[in-house]
């Protein structure tokens, strides 16, 4: 490792001792922060380039000018350095590099190989079960599209392994002729393997495959004069078939994901489509923030590096297409190959359906960043109004806003959302389990959220809102102003929102909190329009809160109430019965047959969980 510092930055002298062997580097500015990082095949010739070339752009110069010290590290190959410089990228987020935000797992079709009767289920995460995983898909929605797909025509069941172990006679989904009721053997176990393995075919895309034999069967039991599996047949036929004519964009073969870059002064989209088996299964956007990379090409490589490298459970295809390449993209193919073990290329010249792919992620892209752009636009303009509207001495870029939920005091949250000029700023969303109050006590409980939240925020020196609002009456103002004063944040613009007499949208009561002012706004204000985003958005956080809270102590309270019951008879209860509703429901007979728990018990738990005296 070599480093420079402010004492002894002499930029020539440096440059001449850095060696010609791949790497990566580090570049600091005064506070000693990092503001960029990079590799090199060669170090000594792109640190000095920097230094030397008089082509860069505006953003690059300016990063150049705040560079006080620079730090290399040497590796043994630029695959290395490719791996160094990720990890580096994401621990440390440089500002003047390509930042990657996507911390969500993609979500599968899940196949169980441990069981007679297997299900089929959403799953998300990464792939550490044994069994078969079909994906991934890019949202939930096409993940319980495709499950509600196998109910209609396959009839797989979905429920989970507890549940099926204690059924006794079928469930609503046999009934209502989704699932075939393995669980109380309805179907054999030869049947419904013939039922999975249609699905199976299906997920992987062999559909003439699947049409064939569903078309055989269904002329074998005819034959046989099985008519109403035939009759079964024929309309599993019928259903495939509409499918398949529903399904645009389908080639024999094409395992892989495609990306195409749009990138304007406004903004940057890089746009992902996921063809497996040939089909298309999803697609999604995304919207870096703009690093000194400003050629699609440049960031298309910058892009791929990070998503696929990133340590996040990835489905890694067997290639991708890319709209702009560059031949560094080939050393990020070599770099994955060797991180998942099997061939991956990058390739942008193609024909054929691929073609097609690459031109709908492209029109895609271009779409999605028009919409991004008028949306980023709309929000701005708002910003600018609620500035006008309030007066500000300057255009605010952040709001917080807070929220009180409970169900007549209990399970008490405090939400906090957070808007940039961008929009809601999600990552920023704080929730509060307030605790320690009287119940129902709002004032209490809002004076308690924004104590914890900037007093933190001011003790670790976070980013301070330009306007914090209040969803509440001139009380919940009067404890937020109480706390700010305590805290020393009287420069903080406090504004209340509370809800008129008629409790409706465009009869909001907007107060100063430091003055009391009321002010003024009409309907048809943007800077309305936006306070009434953040408080609905808001109000929608602390209910998710609350009721996740609330839920999941209903949930716990019951059994854990019971004298005698500790952890170990409360799991072992809820993994026979598959959950506190089934052990609500059963009798003492049925609760004593649980492991670990006695006649004497079982009687314990039934009269308490009924809350009868013992």
């Amino acid at each position: 490792m070599s480093q420079i510092n402010e004492k002894s930055f002499d930029i020539d002298a440096y440059l001449k001792q850095l060696p010609l062997r791949p790497g990566v580097y580090r570049m600091f500015d005064i506070d000693g922060e990092v503001i960029y990082v990079g590799k090199a095949v060669n170090l000594k010739n792109r640190v000095t380039s920097y230094f030397r070339g008089k082509s860069h752009n505006a953003k690059t110069q300016m990063m150049v000018s705040k560079v006080i010290s620079i730090e290399v590290t040497l590796t043994h190959s630029e695959s290395e350095a490719l791996l160094l410089e990720n990890t580096l990228i994401k621990r440390l987020k440089p500002p003047y590099n390509i930042s990657l935000r996507d911390d969500k797992s993609y979500p599968y079709v899940y196949i169980s190989d441990k069981h007679d009767y297997p299900a089929m289920q959403y799953v998300r995460g990464g792939k550490s079960r044994k069994g078969r995983f079909f994906g991934p898909y890019t949202s939930a929605g096409a993940v319980r599209e495709s499950l509600n797909l196998m109910q209609r025509i396959f009839r797989i069941r979905q429920c989970e392994d507890a549940f099926f172990a204690h059924r006794k006679r079928p469930c609503l989904q046999f009934q209502i002729g989704r699932c075939s009721g393995p669980c109380t053997g309805e179907i054999s176990q030869q049947d419904y393997a013939a039922d999975l393995r249609h699905a199976t075919l299906y997920l992987e895309g062999k559909n003439q495959q699947l049409l064939d034999e569903v078309s055989e069967q269904m002329h074998l039991a005819a034959e046989q004069l099985k008519f109403e599996s035939a009759a079964q047949l024929r309309d599993q036929l019928g259903h495939l078939r509409q499918m398949q004519e529903q399904q645009h964009v389908v080639s024999e073969r094409g395992n892989l994901d495609v990306f195409a870059v749009a990138s304007s002064q406004a903004g940057l989209c890089i746009h992902q489509l996921m063809i497996r088996s040939g089909r298309v299964i999803g697609s999604k956007n995304f919207y870096p923030k703009m690093g000194l990379e400003e050629e699609k090409p440049a960031i298309l490589t910058a892009f791929l590096g990070q998503y696929y490298l990133s340590g996040q459970h990835r489905d890694v295809p067997d290639e991708v297409l890319v709209s702009d390449a560059q031949d560094a993209q080939q050393s990020i193919a070599l770099t994955i190959t060797q991180r998942v073990e099997h061939s991956f290329k990058v390739i942008s010249s193609v024909r054929g359906p691929r073609a097609q792919w690459l031109r709908l992620a492209q029109t895609n892209a271009d779409q999605a960043l028009l919409s991004y752009v008028a949306n980023k636009q709309t929000q701005i303009s708002r910003f600018a109004a609620l500035q006008e509207a309030l007066d500000l001495p300057q255009m605010p870029e952040r709001l917080e806003c807070f929220d009180i939920s409970h169900s007549s005091g209990e399970a008490t949250v405090a939400s906090c959302v957070v808007f940039d000029q961008g929009g809601p700023k999600k990552s920023d969303y704080r929730t509060f389990n307030i605790e320690g109050i009287t119940p129902g006590d709002d004032y209490a409980a809002m004076s308690q959220a924004i104590t914890r939240r900037y007093t933190r925020l001011k003790e670790n020196h976070g980013v301070m809102p330009d306007l914090l609002i209040v969803d509440g009456g001139k009380g919940q103002i009067t404890q937020a102003i109480q706390v700010l004063s305590e805290l020393q944040l009287q420069d903080l613009y406090v504004l209340g929102v509370a809800k008129g007499e008629t409790r409706k949208a465009g009869f909001e009561r907007l107060f100063n909190g430091w003055t009391g002012e009321e002010i003024a706004l009409p309907d048809d204000s943007s800077a309305l329009h936006l306070l009434q985003h953040i408080r609905d958005e808001s109000h929608r956080f602390a209910i998710t809160g609350h009721r996740a809270r609330r839920n999941k102590k209903r949930t716990q309270s019951s059994l854990q109430q019971v004298d005698g019951v500790g952890p170990k008879r409360r799991q072992a209860l809820l993994t026979h019965f598959g959950g506190i509703q089934d052990v609500t429901k059963a009798s003492i007979d049925e609760l004593a047959k649980v492991k670990g728990i006695s006649t004497d018990m079982a009687n314990t738990i039934y009269r308490s969980l009924r809350g009868e005296e013992g």
